[in-house]
């Protein structure tokens, strides 16, 4: 996971006050138990349904690696967002930003918070799908919930860091379209990029999803190792890296009307 961003823009490891606010996220989504129930149930529905659209296995062994990777990627994004947001409407985040805590370690705090129950998500989608929808697949087990891991650290930086350009929940959920959608249309999730128009092909290039569906392809459908997928390990990695300092660097926007 990225380390701490610190005010003035330099990497340094997160501080005891960074684990403290991810404390007090935990505590408090816990204490929420519709929420809770939601971030749990939702994925098994989600992942029913799917399973009972493509009857053909063979087909969904091919589609499972992109799946993951979206889905991995829609929730985490989703759960962060949505949840940052609230954070800045209860004044939370106004009480802290005049606190002597830095902002890199804000954005850490909360990352450590959401990633817990992102973490829970993926995990509940991979082992339904693999052992209830009964996915084939080549690679090792415990090497593609190291892949996602990466995914979903990208993916609750990237919901933090789009909230801050959010006033309420609504104008969150618009962003879904503008950032998740079309990463599912020119990421290889529907069709193969390389059958794209070159200008499409070149917007994929810089596009996280693009490399999760190619690593977790190469992994689940070859059989690869992470070695193997270390280039984009070594790219989504650094987006996270990047996404969490663009966020601590917009923080001070953060205070939502």
């Amino acid at each position: 996971m990225p380390s701490s961003i610190s005010s003035s823009g330099g990497s340094r490891m997160p501080s005891s006050q960074a684990f403290t606010i991810a404390a007090r996220v935990i505590q408090q989504l816990v204490r929420d138990r519709r929420t809770l129930a939601l971030i749990l149930v939702v994925p098994l529905v989600v992942m029913t349904l799917i399973g009972l659209s493509f009857p053909e296995g063979s087909v969904l062994d091919y589609i499972a690696p992109a799946l993951l990777a979206t889905l991995a990627l829609f929730f985490s994004f989703l759960l962060a967002g949505i949840s940052f947001l609230r954070e800045r409407s209860q004044g939370t985040m106004e009480r802290l930003m005049v606190s002597p805590v830095s902002r890199g370690d804000i954005v850490v705090g909360y990352l450590f918070g959401f990633f817990i129950f992102a973490l829970t998500q993926t995990l509940i989608i991979l082992l339904f799908t693999i052992y209830v929808l009964d996915v084939h697949y080549y690679g090792d087990l415990w090497q593609i919930f190291i892949f996602q891991i990466v995914v979903i650290t990208g993916a609750v930086n990237l919901g933090i860091f789009t909230s801050t350009f959010a006033r309420n929940e609504f104008q969150m959920v618009q962003f879904i379209p503008l950032i998740i959608l079309p990463q599912v249309f020119l990421c290889g999730v529907l069709w193969p990029v390389e059958q794209m128009p070159d200008y499409l092909q070149w917007l994929s290039a810089i596009l996280p999803l693009t490399y999760a569906v190619d690593g977790l392809r190469d992994i689940m459908l070859g059989g690869k190792s992470l070695i193997d997928v270390g280039i984009e390990l070594a790219i989504l990695a650094g987006f996270a890296v990047l996404i969490s300092t663009l966020a601590a660097l917009t923080l001070r926007r953060g205070a939502a009307d």
